[in-house]
């Protein structure tokens, strides 16, 4: 129920300014609203043409279309480089990925836009140069120098490559993220360079403590929940300082001498030794050869034995001038001269015998001798 209705300044509850009594009729009034809604209503009528649209339906009408115009700007849409964080009344509630989308309209929900696909790099121990610079870079030793292993001084430069992985994350539970991917870069780099010697990281281990440094860094950043992916981590310089390089090359130098001499020796040792291995190998082969011979050589002698004796106890007087006959043709058999037995049958008329065999050792005349007797 309007406070006038007949829009004569009157009071239902009589006498005063309002249904608490007291103030009379001089005190400030409050706006009219039926006044507005009429005022209102004139301006539409005189808007819309034809006049015959009555005033509760044109109303009506208004509203809907306010409506339906508020309701549609909730609509949006996440282009393929983006992802659209939804905020309700300021606090994020949702991540919606690349297509067409609705939100609350404002002010109750808005939407976020970050785009996720840029790669963005960042630069440790030097810094690029500007167009207008003459020098290729500008270096940062407060972030390069580092300890390693060994526990010496070097020089790292190197750029990390990063990309938003979830945008609600580094929106919204990091305060700075370029500064946490720097400082929990730096950390990570440090800890991995720490683990490695001096010529690890100089030569031949790069692209192993890099890509260390990467998963070290990475595992650094989701324990924060900053919604970071890192893409690369490259290694581009790892010098000493500058101030004693000039000894390091030294020591550089020193070393590689040292390496050389380590592997001549290796070599002579793999020669030697091999060799050495081998004439030991065969030596305890000839042994092994020399010992299954004498074994069977004896062997054979003691069952031959063994045999005769056998032999000797069933025919004593056979087997003794067997034996007797063997052992003289063992005897006799390198002799020079020849025996004969004058009491054996026919020993009377035995040829004269003519020693061949000694006619044969005996030396040739010299040449001179022989061409005198041909004379």
């Amino acid at each position: 129920m309007p406070w006038n209705p007949q829009g004569d300044g009157r009071n239902p509850w009589g006498g005063g300014g309002g249904p608490w009594g007291g103030g009379g009729g001089g005190g400030p009034r409050g706006p009219d609203f039926e006044d507005i809604i009429r005022r209102g209503q004139e301006k539409l009528r005189r808007a819309m043409p034809g006049h015959h649209f009555t005033r509760g339906k044109g109303i009506a009408a208004a509203v809907v279309l306010a409506i339906l115009a508020w309701m549609a700007t909730g609509a949006y849409v996440v282009d393929a480089n983006e992802q659209g964080v939804v905020l309700r009344f300021g606090k994020w509630v949702s991540t919606t990925e690349p297509g067409l989308h609705y939100h609350l309209p404002y002010p109750i929900e808005t939407v976020l836009l970050p785009r996720v696909t840029d790669i963005n790099q960042l630069q440790l121990g030097f810094r690029a140069a500007e167009r207008y610079e003459r020098a290729s870079h500008r270096e940062v030793p407060e972030e390069s120098r580092m300890l390693t292993g060994d526990e010496n001084i070097v020089q790292a430069n190197f750029a990390v490559f990063w990309k938003i992985k979830d945008a609600g994350k580094y929106l919204f539970d990091v305060r700075d993220p370029q500064g946490t991917v720097k400082v929990a870069a730096e950390s990570a780099m440090r800890e991995v360079i720490g683990r490695n010697p001096i010529q690890a990281a100089l030569s031949d281990k790069r692209e192993q403590i890099a890509q260390q440094a990467q998963e070290e860094l990475q595992r650094l950043l989701d324990s924060y929940g900053a919604g970071i992916l890192i893409t690369q981590v490259q290694l581009q310089k790892v010098d000493p300082p500058d101030a004693v390089i000039d000894a390091f090359n030294d020591v550089q130098r020193a070393r590689a001498d040292q390496e050389r001499l380590r592997n001549e020796a290796e070599a002579y040792r793999n020669d030697i030794i091999p060799r050495a291995r081998g004439d030991a190998e065969r030596i305890v082969q000839d042994a092994e050869a020399y010992r299954e011979q004498v074994v069977d050589l004896a062997q054979g002698e003691a069952k031959r034995f063994t045999e005769v004796l056998g032999a000797y106890k069933q025919a004593e007087d056979v087997t003794a001038r067997r034996l007797y006959l063997d052992t003289m043709e063992e005897i006799l058999k390198s002799a020079t001269k020849v025996i004969i037995d004058p009491v054996a049958k026919g020993a009377q008329g035995v040829v004269p015998y003519l020693p061949l065999p000694e006619l044969g050792k005996k030396p040739a005349p010299a040449a001179g001798q022989t061409g005198g007797n041909t004379r």
